[in-house]
Formats: structure tokens, sequence, C-alpha cells
């Protein structure tokens, strides 16, 4: 019988993305071989040092090329030498809007062996997911400046929320909350005390979908005190829905409170599967640990795992989740950031003997 293959297209970008992303897809690539199926990678050296050459993040024609692919795995974005804001710009948030990635997905899980600097909570304590919305919202880009450079320069940015957009995301984290079987509960974000159109909008329509879903136990939260909850009671969260901003800003507060940043994975998601989904670890290029060789690779491990999950081959998902589960449990290899002194390459071979 013929083999299924996937095609994925690599972006390890910049920073540590270059030392996490390819050994996190060998990693997935011998759990397919082992599971029946392939998985095909073309790379592409997009990011800063391809804007350096070129003056741009990526190529005018990089969204056609990655159309074609089932799926991108990236690495990383950012340099020191660059503003944030054009490498953002440049290829990480065009590639989610193009690709209507509107579900950003960052599960937060507190393993056996790894202490949170919450020492109330033991391992299984936290299993979150803080499902953000991620095409609109703050992070539109709605605006512009106006007498730039000027003593009086002005600075508009418009946060921009559409029924539509609030809804399909509500939508998922219900669904999501049901396909999970755990709490059963989705928690709400807002700050409709102080913006009064955009999260007033928001609240309402959270509470005409969780009409729709009496089998899920729902909470809503202003999106201070949901900062406070997550350090103080993270374990009563099941699925957290937000806005781009806020949803960007716990799901941080999620992954320090389960050990590290490190262990952070996300998926931008087009649930409709028109384009393709992206996978990514949350942590960024830490252009401080850059080629030092002690980067975690987990979360780019768990993104790729994550990544295998949405293309329908979920039990060679569980077979990397396994095999991370039990080398943390192990404690005895581990990057720096949990306390160990392994090196990414030590953690990559680990996971390989599983």
């Amino acid at each position: 019988m013929p083999t299924t293959t996937f095609s994925i297209a690599l972006i390890p970008g910049d920073g540590i993305g270059c030392e996490v992303t390819l050994p996190a897809f060998a990693i997935a690539q011998k759990t397919a071989a082992n599971s029946g199926f392939e998985l095909s990678a073309t790379s592409y050296d997009w990011g800063s040092d391809y804007y350096f050459k070129n003056g741009r993040m990526m190529p005018s024609d990089a969204i056609e090329t990655l159309r074609k692919h089932d799926a991108i795995l990236l690495g990383a974005v950012g340099h020191t030498q660059i503003p944030d804001h054009v490498t953002l710009n440049g290829l990480l948030l065009p590639i989610r809007r193009r690709f209507d990635q509107f579900a950003n997905v960052r599960p937060a899980v507190l393993y056996r062996g790894v202490p949170s600097p919450l020492k109330a909570l033991s391992a299984g304590d936290v299993d979150m997911v803080v499902v953000r919305e991620n095409t609109e919202g703050e992070y539109a880009q709605v605006g512009g400046f106006v007498h730039q450079d000027h003593d009086a320069e002005v600075a508009i940015q418009t946060a921009v929320f559409t029924r539509h957009g609030v809804e399909r995301i509500i939508r998922y984290a219900f669904e999501l909350a049901r396909a999970r079987n755990k709490k059963r509960k989705v928690a709400s974000i807002t700050k409709s005390n102080a913006q009064g159109f955009s999260m007033v909008l928001w609240d309402r329509v959270f509470q005409r979908v969780a009409g729709e879903y009496p089998d899920i136990e729902t909470e809503s939260l202003l999106v201070d005190a949901a900062a406070m909850n997550f350090v103080r009671r993270p374990q009563t969260f099941d699925v957290v829905v937000a806005s781009n901003l806020f949803g960007d800003i716990l799901s941080d507060i999620s992954a320090i409170v389960t050990g590290s940043i490190g262990l952070a994975a996300s998926a931008n998601i087009d649930p409709t599967r028109r384009f393709p989904s992206m996978f990514e670890p949350v942590h960024g290029s830490a252009p401080d640990i850059a080629g030092k060789g002690i980067a975690n690779p987990l979360a780019a491990v768990v993104s790729a795992s994550m990544m295998l999950d949405h293309l329908g081959v979920s039990q060679a998902a569980r077979k990397i989740d396994a095999a991370i589960e039990n080398l943390l449990a192990g404690e005895k290899i581990r990057t720096p950031d949990l306390g160990g002194t392994s090196s990414t390459a030590q953690v990559v071979e680990a996971l390989l003997k599983f």
C-alpha cells in the first residue's frame, strides 16, 4: 500500500530557532517512520539573515510558496539589530493573517519532574490551554503616525474586533474544552469595565455562545484578575479564551508557572483547513543564549507533536508526548532553564532513543 507523505515547510528563522527546529523535525520524522507515514521537509532560510541580504524578512512570493505545504514548522524570528515590529510584521504576522490562522493554541502542562516556582503545585496540577484570537484585536495593525518625528507626534493604534472573529474563536474554545474532556470549562478574559465597546462585544458573544454548550462550565474574568489567578489558582483552569493581546501575555504567565518558557509550544491553526497551519515554540529567538548549545528543544518538539496531531496522525503525536514525559520524569537530562546542565544535543539524543 502507498505510504502517506506530508509536506512540511521548515523555517528555522533566527537565534535558537535554528538550533531547535531541525532536531524537533528529526524527532517527528523518526516517529513518522515508525508509525507508517512519512514527513517530507523543505527548509527556507527566511528571517533576519535574509533581511540583511535582501531588505525583507521573506521573499515576495513566500505565501504562495508556503501554500503548497501541509503544515509549517517555525523556529523563531527576532534579531537585536532589527526592530521587533519589522521582524514580526515581515514574516510571522503576514503568515498568520494570509492563511487565516485565527486560533493560536498554547498548552501549559506541569510535567512530572519539573518544579513550578509555585511551591504548592505538584505534577499534573496544571493542564490548561490558552486559546488566543490570532488575526485581529489589538494586533490588527490599524492606525498610523501623524506629524512623525515632530514634538507633537501622534501615534494611533486601533483594536479591531468583529463579531465574526470573536464568535469563531470563542466557539473554537468551547469545542476544544469538549474534546479535551477534562475540567470541561472555558474561561473568557476581557477588560470590559474599561474597554466599553470591543470587550463588551466580546462578553455578549461569549454569553450567547456559552448558551449552546450547557455541558461546559464557564467563567468570565477581567484580565488583571486572570493574571492574578494564573498565579493564585492555575490548577482551576482548563481552556482559556482571550483576545490577541491578553492571550499573548497570559500564555507567558502559564508557561512560567509550569516551569519554563522553554516548554511552551504553540499552534497557529486554520480550523477550516483551507490553508496550512503553523507550529512554533513560544520562546522566541533568545539571542542571549543563541549559539551556546543550551537551548531547550522541548517547546519545538511539543510544537512538532501538535503539528502531527493537526495532520490527523494523533497516535504518532502521543508517542512524542510520552517520550517527553518520560524524559522529564527521569530528572537527569535537562537544559539549564530547567535546572540541569544538559545541552540541546543531549536532550535530542535522549528523545530519539525513546
